[in-house]
């Protein structure tokens, strides 16, 4: 869904500056946010499955990286796949285009840094 030029200058009233790479950084460039969407990716989907991520994110960031990232239109709510009440989360198009920015993270982590490994179950 496009952004209405009204909440395009809100967002662009926010940014650091115009540079792509501050923009970006603007919206995902945290401690905890690629953490979130890594998750997001590997199929998680409701708030207390980000919980029992290894990171142990506390439960106020997690939420409000998540109010960002829905502000931002990285992530959508979307009915919970097993029937409940809860709302689950999900990517967006917008959201899903950052799985080759995750991956090559995970690549560079790999070749580079000592120590680092993909849990078996598990992969990008």
């Amino acid at each position: 869904m496009p952004l209405s030029k009204k909440k395009i200058a809100l967002v662009a009233s926010e940014r650091r500056s115009p540079c792509p790479v501050a923009c970006a950084l603007d919206v995902f460039g945290d401690r905890w946010t690629l953490l979130v969407i890594r998750d997001l990716i590997l199929g998680k989907a409701r708030f207390k499955d980000f919980l029992a991520s290894p990171e142990r994110i506390p439960t106020n960031i997690l939420a409000d990286r998540l109010r960002r990232l829905m502000k931002h239109q990285v992530v959508s709510h979307c009915a919970d796949s097993e029937g409940s009440r809860h709302l689950a989360y999900q990517l967006t198009e917008k959201g899903a285009a950052l799985l080759p920015v995750v991956k090559s993270m995970k690549d560079w982590g790999l070749a580079w840094e000592e120590g680092t490994r993909i849990p078996v179950k598990v992969g990008i």
